[in-house]
């Protein structure tokens, strides 16, 4: 291990000429030009990229060595308060039950079935807010009659990564089809088994997205391919039997700025192409019993309108932002005459209140609203047309549609939680507007809810709008400005960060930490309006609400300035890292995991994986000279200054195909060669992961410890250290 940090050398490349900007970067070098390959086989790395990384990891864990101790004690904190042996609630589908469940030490899901009997309900429920008086219902504790259909544990053995995406049985319930992920590239590998015989069938198709779907002929699956630039772009057939070569193109998306998904509607009469950019969709319909069929196109996309299908009786139930419905609306239109000139208003578009999603019954039709950051379900009788909604008191609390496989049923599946309550899964009777609570998240080291606050203030931002602030505190910490605060953000692609409960914060929480969540724009918590106004040309409001937000917690007692540290995953990465530029006298210290730093330069790269559907949420810089000037302005590896910055963690994924690992470690490494403090800035690459970090539910766990540590670390909270010796180096 190394006491001094690595000094990446400044190899300085002429960027390409844009609108007549020039500009060099110093650190293009940890770019593998051979990326695609190391995506697929990490090994390929080129030896000086790979030095670097190690050279970057060695140093971390030098400089964080005297949190050995913590880590480890964060580590059983966090896993003291998951039930090793859990399991889903079960889903029934006709005559089976299917569900996952874990072993105690286990780090995979074991999937399974078993026969549907009468499920236990052993709680009379009720109608209003309250969930205090509902006992827990039926889970699995008995796996008696169980039929073990994919084992994760025993598939992993040996393997350094491995991942389970999509799974599903036939509709038959005789095969079980499924795709695992064994680098974190997210190129996945479809899987076939035959579930009376127990056998894994020849049918083995590589290179494929997660997801899949089953006709219902129980023999014909559709998926999605990856290109060599791993853009989902090709939906193809395959036949069980059939040679994967012989496989049929079933549509190819021409545009490389769209991406491709296939479904099914609940009624399971369509499969359902789906092509999206960010802002746009276009849809295509198959008949499932007839899968030879041509996908038959519902409406030709329009830009900036997205619709989303589904289907019931003779009609198709649409949601979209057609016709000006900025914060959505659902519609009917005829099967035979599916455009968008025969679509009929069915839930009207009401400014302000977003429907988020919808699920359709044969009876009826449950959607997902959220209005001013708090969300509820509305349940509408398509016989009557009679709605009403399940909402909760909680200041601050999440909901979630949970969906199952059954049509033609009255039993509706949804999640509740906040920041002080476990999850709770419903089964809520949509007749008798009766629900039964399934299951409670149980946290076997001990949780009472009443030992905690959680609350929602306001910021008001530079432009006068209101931003709402979750928070989360134990009830003995003083709320004197003396408390240290995290603040967590995202902010983009319209995605709202729930106010839903988490363990693992409990253990910053539980030591005085105020924990804060900003719903800052770019998100959809207060409308589609919410997602608009933080995107494109109007990006900077995303950090600026985020500033906003921070500086009202001081205002409000919680914390005080430079007593703050920020969290941000992604592009939640960017929001912190130009948020540190902006303001780092603000805060303490930052956490910016797998970080969408590099801004500018991928933007500029089209042969990268998400660039072009990434357009039309930044702007396109190769086309547009005031998207280019818009992007260089906050992009954080573009702004770092010769200033002094917080304490900083930064972690990255080498076969991560959404933030590439080059991101994180060039922002690191100008960082270390510019800042004028003393502080900790540390980078760590997980050398077997990529996006979503390591696989395994306890290895995971262990990179939470890793970052939360660090957080206590600095603050003075875990074991002291010299930062001014970790940091020394002979800068030039």
């Amino acid at each position: 291990m190394s006491s001094y940090p690595p000094i990446a050398p400044r190899k300085p490349v002429a960027c390409p000429l844009s609108h007549g900007r020039r500009r060099t970067d110093d650190y293009a070098w940890l770019k593998d030009e051979n990326w695609q390959q190391v995506m697929r086989d990490p090994t390929v790395l080129r030896s000086d990229i790979r030095a670097y990384l190690e050279a970057e990891n060695a140093y971390k864990d030098a400089a964080l060595a005297p949190t050995q101790a913590l880590r480890a004690a964060l580590f059983d904190e966090f896993r003291g308060r998951i039930k090793e042996d859990d399991s889903s609630v079960p889903a029934k589908d006709g005559a089976w039950e299917y569900y996952h469940r874990y072993r105690e030490g286990g780090q995979h899901p074991v999937v399974c079935r078993r026969q549907a009997g009468d499920p236990v309900r052993d709680a009379a429920g009720g109608r209003g807010g309250d969930i205090s008086d509902h006992t827990a219902g039926d889970t699995v504790a008995d796996t008696a009659g169980e039929q073990i259909l994919l084992d994760g544990d025993a598939e992993a053995e040996g393997k350094s990564y491995y991942r389970v995406g999509g799974r599903g049985h036939s509709w038959n319930h005789r095969r079980f089809a499924w795709t695992v992920d064994e680098n974190g590239s997210e190129f996945y590998t479809l899987r076939v088994k035959d579930l009376e015989s127990g056998q894994p069938l020849d049918d083995v198709i590589e290179r494929c997205s997660g997801g899949f779907e089953w006709a219902t002929d129980h023999q014909t699956l559709f998926y999605t391919v990856l290109d060599d630039n791993h853009r989902p772009c090709k939906v193809f057939r395959h036949r069980l039997g059939a040679d994967t070569a012989d496989d049929v193109l079933v549509y190819e998306e021409p545009d490389a700025g769209f991406f491709l998904n296939v479904s099914v509607t609940e009624s399971r009469r369509f499969l359902v192409v789906d092509a999206h950019d960010h802002v746009t969709s276009e849809v295509r319909l198959i008949e499932a019993d007839r899968p030879d069929s041509a996908p038959a196109l519902v409406a030709e996309r329009d830009p900036n309108t997205e619709y989303d299908v589904s289907h019931h009786g003779e009609r198709l139930i649409i949601l979209t932002n057609a016709d000006g419905a900025e914060d959505f609306k659902i519609v009917e239109a005829p099967i035979a005459s599916p455009g968008r000139a025969h679509w009929v208003d069915l839930v009207p578009h009401r400014p302000g209140v977003l429907i988020v999603g919808f699920v359709v019954y044969a009876r009826w039709l449950v959607r997902l609203e959220r209005e001013n950051a708090l969300p509820r379900i509305v349940v509408r009788d398509l016989e009557s047309d009679e709605e009403h909604a399940i909402a909760f008191e909680e200041e601050a609390y999440n909901l979630g549609l949970a969906g199952g496989y059954e049509f033609e049923t009255d039993t509706l599946r949804f999640s509740y939680s906040s920041m002080t309550t476990p999850e709770h899964v419903f089964d809520y009777d949509m007749r008798t507007r009766v629900r039964v609570v399934r299951k409670v998240q149980e946290v076997p080291s001990g949780h009472d809810p009443a030992d905690y606050v959680t609350r929602r203030i306001t910021a008001t931002s530079h432009d006068g709008e209101p931003v709402p602030i979750s928070l989360l505190h134990h009830k003995d910490t003083a709320i004197d400005g003396s408390a240290p605060l995290l603040l967590y953000g995202y902010g983009s692609y319209g995605m709202s960060m729930p106010a839903s409960f988490g363990t693992t914060r409990l253990s910053l929480v539980d030591r005085g930490f105020v924990y804060a969540i900003a719903h800052v724009r770019g998100g959809t918590e207060r409308g589609y309006a919410w997602y608009t106004n933080g995107k494109l040309a109007k990006k900077t409001n995303t950090f600026r609400d985020f500033i906003a937000a921070a500086q009202a917690l001081v205002e409000h007692g919680f914390t005080r300035n430079g007593h703050i540290a920020i969290h941000g995953g992604s592009a939640g990465g960017l929001l912190v890292g130009a948020c540190t530029n902006m303001a780092p006298e603000l805060f303490h210290a930052v956490i910016a995991e797998v970080p969408f730093v590099d801004v500018l330069n991928t933007i500029c790269d089209d042969t990268l994986p998400l660039t072009p559907p990434e357009w039309p949420e930044w702007g396109n810089p190769l086309e547009s000279e005031a998207a280019y000037d818009c992007i260089a302005a906050y992009s954080p590896y573009d702004n770092i200054e010769a200033k002094d910055y917080p304490h900083i963690i930064a972690t990255a994924g080498l076969t991560d195909p959404r933030v590439t690992y080059w991101e994180p470690a060039k922002w690191v490494a100008k960082l270390r060669a510019t800042k004028t403090d003393e502080r900790l800035l540390v980078l760590h690459t997980n050398m077997e992961a990529g996006h979503g970090g390591a696989a395994g539910r306890f290895d995971r766990l262990k990179e939470t410890a890793l970052v939360y540590a660090f957080v206590l670390h600095v603050f003075g909270i875990g074991a002291g250290t010299d930062f001014q010796s970790l940091s020394r180096s002979s800068r030039t």
